[in-house]
């Protein structure tokens, strides 16, 4: 009896000298900690992975829907005329619509079938999507492709012609966004998973999920590979860091736009130049440019806005961006807003109505029309709305797949929204639309 009394006394003494050992390390986080971190944090990823992400329908690539109206819900005059292209969560594809919703053309590719790295794994069809197509004036389309549960959940960026033939591959982890600029040079986001400490912002503890903007060739070769995250800590806006919220771990930036500075909105800012670019960092609620050549964030802001999305850089210099959750008031949590930027004044905004409130807690972006109306993409809510500068809406369309078991849920509608004038295509591909257009027609 007194052996079986002394045994476990050894063992409640082991356990309680384990447990000292144990939270000696996690206090101080002396050895081993960041291999019990780095492991802790691949488990609790896996854990997720296999237990979030049983159904698409249970991630946020769902929405429950707000209507049952599908397709376009108004087309008034004053509409800025053309073709709409957009892709959401259901399918890896783009659809190109009319203004009166017919799709006239498609775009389709499975990245499985063209996928070539065989150390990474991909996630269920399912789960993959695009998250921003871009079209060119012949056909030509480049889909960037992710997958949601995986991180980083970026896949790659795909150039295909018209009738979805691939053109060239960039397989890395890009991610949100992209801009082409008038050279063709392709610019977008990737991310990397680092490891370093970061003297001085025990906040931005790793590992960490980094982005950076890459530049790549028009044939999809890249060229140039910079740090966001570097390039704001060797700035005078580094400090903008500590602002990280408390709920951000490990992606604490979230950068989630890239555009290209021309020389037109340059003329008007004294601290840009053309050939910089404009980000939006959504986790910090930042908007900043960085010089490519410096390596270095030049310029940022942060303002009114809350976790923003899509920072688009006007020609006349203001700043037109899809802020998710800051307004306050009647409408929606959301606002489009366009802001000068120096000194900050807020010069235009749209934020819907009680009858049709603007909402989409992430993704979401706009773009600003020749003829001057916003084109804006409501990602949760599976709506593209086109309104004028007084607020009118003279264009509505709604996202037409549903699915779910009671089929009452709704994807999202990704970011990479944009509308084109028929005389902006060339006359081979609007002859392909054109006889889609027909044939619709004929049925």
């Amino acid at each position: 009896m007194f052996d079986w009394i002394m045994s476990g006394l050894r063992i409640v003494a082991i356990a309680f000298l384990a447990f000292l050992g144990g939270a000696f390390v996690i206090l101080t986080k002396a050895f081993p900690y960041e291999y019990l971190n780095d492991a802790h944090e691949a488990i609790v990823a896996l854990y997720k992975q296999q237990t979030e992400y049983v159904s698409p329908y249970r991630t946020n690539l769902w929405r429950k829907a707000r209507t049952e109206a599908r397709g376009v819900t108004i087309n008034k005059p004053g509409a800025y005329e053309g073709y709409t292209l957009y892709s959401s969560s259901d399918a890896q594809k783009a659809l190109l619509i009319s203004m009166d919703g017919t799709v006239v053309h498609e775009w389709s590719l499975q990245i499985r079938d063209i996928w070539d790295n065989p150390n990474r794994k991909l996630r269920p069809d399912r789960y993959i999507f695009w998250e921003f197509p871009y079209l060119y004036p012949n056909g030509d389309l480049l889909a960037l492709i992710v997958g949601m549960g995986d991180t980083p959940w970026g896949y790659g960026l795909v150039k295909m012609n018209k009738d979805s033939e691939v053109l060239w591959t960039y397989f890395d982890y890009v991610h949100h966004h992209l801009d082409v600029a008038q050279d063709g040079k392709i610019y977008v986001l990737t991310n990397d998973i680092r490891t370093n400490k970061i003297p001085g912002y025990p906040n931005l503890a790793p590992p960490r999920i980094d982005d950076y903007v890459v530049v790549l060739s028009p044939e999809g070769k890249r060229l140039k590979k910079v740090s966001v995250i570097d390039a704001l800590l060797r700035s005078p806006y580094g400090r903008m860091l500590r602002t990280t919220a408390w709920d951000i771990k490990q992606d604490f930036l979230h950068t989630n736009s890239v555009e290209v500075i021309d020389r037109a909105a340059a003329s008007r800012l004294p601290f840009a130049n053309d050939g910089q670019v404009l980000l939006s960092l959504r986790d910090i609620d930042t908007i900043a440019i960085l010089d490519l050549e410096k390596e270095e964030v030049v310029w940022a802001i942060q303002g009114p806005w809350h976790r923003q999305h899509d920072a688009d850089m006007l020609s006349n210099g203001d700043i037109l961006l899809f802020d998710n959750w800051g307004h306050y008031g009647p409408g929606g949590e959301s606002e489009v807003t366009q802001f000068r930027p120096s000194p900050l004044n807020i010069v235009w905004s749209y934020t819907g109505t009680e009858q049709r409130p603007l909402f989409s807690a992430i993704r979401s972006g706009q773009q600003r029309l020749p003829n001057g109306n916003t084109l804006i993409t409501e990602s949760d809510g599976g709506r593209l709305l086109e309104v004028m500068r007084g607020g009118e809406i003279v264009w509505e369309y709604i996202n037409p797949v549903r699915g779910g078991k009671k089929n009452d849920l709704m994807p999202v509608i990704s970011l990479g929204v944009q509308r084109m004038a028929a005389d902006a295509m060339t006359p081979e591909f609007l002859e392909v639309i054109n006889a889609s257009t027909q044939a619709h027609a004929a049925n």
